[in-house]
């Protein structure tokens, strides 16, 4: 999906009126707590301010959630939980309706919402606008779908016993989500966990709470229920404060590897079901038998998309050693050429870095690349003199050791490694303590199947990237995380089994 839609924005981007023009100052709507269907500001009196990160100006100031906050949403979410709520009696395929709505709801404000997208996350309006807001008006129809379609089975149970299953959902859900894609991954959370019967308390990253906010104002207008979504903006004491509350059944977490671990950590006090979304480093592998231009073309969308601030982005590229040389030429050609600049322009395919934390610590594991040997051959420095802005780089001769191809940079560096022997790349690209995804670019099938039966991801790509679709279950191996998004898998993370065996006089078949 997100190939295609990447298609889209580019084709389009040709032409101004193709795209309605974006909102470059959108109205700041909602910047409160929401709990209980109502805006409410922090019980301490706190706020914290977002930015937008193209000029490192501030944007508002939003009230900030602390431990107390979390309390009260927590109550709210178990109260609209409780037997015989509105929402318990309510149908599977209100439910449903309910879900479609907020998608049409979604739709109806899409130049909006793509707007207040790259004013606070910085990505190209293009990308908001046909990416991000296209998915999860996509995602919330498709788990609306799923809401009443969750069922269980009839077992045939040896003895005079009848015996059933009975999908329930898990209870109120802990939903904790990043800054890169803000509205997605508030839709990925939401959907599956609504669809199911859950009640949820989300917290939306401290640098991009803006679009999630304004979500929720769209999920009271849709029509559910007081306490069923409450969505308290807030930092990391808030989060902590949701995955120790004993009134939270699970938590849902997409975000660094570092703060899952502590996550499943402090979750194991209550024994909480946990998701967890994390970092990844994952393996490119283009064969000498490929379609070369191509194969460049789609590695630099593997890397670059979303200025590189992507968990699945394909940040190890290994080039076969027949064209490495040839390769590695065209791809610094490309990286030249991309346009980087003001997000809501319709030409500029890549924005700023989320904040200078994250700008000062991409031009660091740059500078260590250098210091470490590997070769400069595009970009390498700051994009501008305001805001957080990242040359496209790639460096050539890089080494399993280096820093720049073992940690997660999530920002617009692509390292290009070189290999000659099958086995050994496919060794090679499962050496990471990161399993999130992986591609493989090859004209024979064969050694495809090979590659794809061997290589340890929870996603493979063969000739293609970053395709993505609300179908088909997203998540990682090893330290990439727990669980998986998407399709029927996304919503078996929201739902116990139940067993019910019912003694019978007699039974037949």
């Amino acid at each position: 999906m997100l190939r295609q839609i990447s298609r889209n924005i580019q084709q389009k981007a040709r032409f101004a009126t193709a795209v309605p023009a974006p909102q470059t100052k959108p109205e700041i709507l909602y910047t409160g707590l929401f709990i209980n269907n109502e805006w409410v500001k922090s019980s301490d009196g706190k706020t914290f301010k977002t930015e937008n990160p193209a000029t490192g100006q501030p944007i508002a100031d939003v009230q900030q959630a602390g431990k107390a906050d979390v309390d009260i949403a927590v109550k709210a979410a178990k109260d609209a939980f409780k037997l015989g709520s509105p929402w318990r009696k309510m149908d599977a395929s209100q439910r449903g309706y309910l879900l479609s709505k907020l998608a049409d709801l979604v739709e109806r404000d899409r130049n909006y919402l793509a707007s207040l997208e790259t004013l606070d996350n910085g990505k190209p309006y293009t990308a908001a606008y046909y990416g991000d807001v296209q998915m999860v008006i996509n995602n919330l129809r498709y788990y609306a779908g799923w809401a009443d379609k969750s069922h269980g089975l009839v077992l045939p149970m040896d003895g005079n016993y009848f015996a059933y299953t009975r999908h329930e959902p898990v209870g109120v859900c802990g939903q904790i989500i990043p800054w890169n894609f803000p509205l997605l991954m508030a839709s990925w959370k939401l959907g599956p966990a609504l669809a199911a019967g859950c009640t949820v308390v989300m917290k939306p990253a401290e640098q991009t709470p803006l679009t999630a906010l304004y979500l929720a104002q769209l999920v009271k207008e849709a029509g559910f229920p007081e306490g069923v979504v409450n969505m308290l903006p807030g930092f990391g004491d808030a989060g902590a404060a949701l995955v120790d509350h004993p009134d939270i059944d699970k938590i849902a977490f997409t975000g660094s590897t570092e703060v899952g671990k502590l996550i499943q950590r402090n979750s194991a006090g209550t024994v909480k079901r946990i998701t967890l979304e994390l970092g990844g480093k994952s393996p490119n592998i283009i064969f000498a038998d490929t379609d070369l231009e191509r194969a460049v073309e789609v590695a630099h969308f593997a890397l670059f998309f979303n200025m590189g601030q992507c968990c699945c982005a394909g940040s190890r590229t290994f080039v076969e050693d027949k064209i490495y040389d040839k390769f590695v030429e065209l791809a610094a050609e490309r990286a030249k050429k991309r346009v980087v600049g003001d997000p809501f322009k319709p030409e500029t395919e890549q924005g700023p870095q989320i904040d200078a934390e994250q700008q000062n610590r991409i031009l660091s594991l740059i500078e260590s690349g250098k210091k470490q040997g590997a070769k400069l051959v595009a970009g390498g420095g700051r994009g501008s003199d305001t805001g957080y802005f990242v040359q496209p780089t790639v460096f050539s001769d890089v080494k399993d050791n280096m820093d720049i191809a073992t940690t997660e940079i999530f920002g617009p560096v692509q390292q290009i490694l070189k290999f000659s022997q099958l086995d050994e790349v496919v060794e090679r690209a499962n050496n990471s303590e990161y399993g999130l995804a992986a591609a493989v670019f090859t004209q024979d099938i064969d050694k495809a199947n090979y590659v794809v039966q061997r290589l340890r991801a929870g996603t493979v790509w063969v000739n293609d990237y970053n395709v993505l679709s609300n179908q088909v279950p997203f998540g990682g191996y090893k330290q990439s995380g727990i669980g998986r998004e998407n399709g029927p898998y996304g919503i078996n993370n929201y739902t116990e089994v139940k067993a019910v065996i019912t003694k019978l006089k007699e039974k037949t078949t």
